[in-house]
């Protein structure tokens, strides 16, 4: 096996400006899919069911279909459908959202219903609203439990990112295709992008643990 180190220096810089798009529209997926999915989540466990049926679906749709299958369905359906023609960037940013915030949403009702029903009853007997209950006593205790899970959730996105090459988003898979394209190597391209893919996702692992033990020292 011929392995050609210079073909992976000259290609470099292409596969670190797919690594910025793979943290960048990661980043963005995560950040708006923490929103809807919080918005989701309190949807879901609403105690009339029929407002919380349409939280549900969502869910189980995004939940229970191919994120791969999104993927196109938001490139080629929904983004021309809204803006009169596609765009790679727009459409994986929002299937990824979208994709994330259904798991993210099942994070935060478990994470809710986890804290002790006492503590809402509590909050409400000194004049707290729901709202404010929810906002100043119940998510605050819930979001040092959802930490781990949500920073695996984010360590699952950066790595599903890979699928929107094949929209032609210029991330990291993107590039890897490219350099196989050009040079007809496998070993070389891949290699070099799951190296990357690694470094990313162990620098997220660590910084989630220093995270978590900080929280769980105050």
């Amino acid at each position: 096996m011929d392995f050609r180190m210079d073909l992976i220096i000259d290609y470099m810089p292409f596969f670190l400006k797919g690594a910025l798009y793979t943290i960048g529209v990661s980043l963005v997926g995560i950040l708006l899919g923490t929103i809807l999915g919080l918005l989701i989540g309190m949807g879901k466990i609403m105690r009339n069911k029929l407002l919380a049926l349409p939280f549900i679906l969502y869910i189980t749709f995004f939940r229970g279909t191919p994120l791969f299958v999104q993927i196109l369905l938001i490139h080629f359906g929904l983004i021309p459908l809204v803006l009169g023609q596609t765009n790679a960037i727009v459409a994986g940013i929002v299937a990824l959202t979208l994709n994330a915030a259904a798991y993210i949403a099942e994070i935060f009702r478990a994470g809710i219903q986890s804290i002790d029903r006492g503590q809402m009853e509590a909050a409400r007997s000194l004049g707290q609203t729901h709202v404010q209950a929810m906002r100043y006593v119940i998510l605050p205790q819930a979001f040092k439990r959802m930490v781990p899970p949500l920073g695996n959730e984010f360590i699952v996105l950066l790595k599903d990112s890979s699928l929107l090459a094949v929209i032609t988003v210029p991330e990291l898979m993107y590039w890897g295709r490219a350099f196989q394209g050009q040079y007809y190597k496998i070993w070389e391209p891949y290699l070099t992008a799951a190296l990357i893919y690694l470094i990313l996702t162990l620098s997220m692992s660590y910084l989630l643990g220093r995270l978590e033990k900080r929280l769980a020292t105050e």
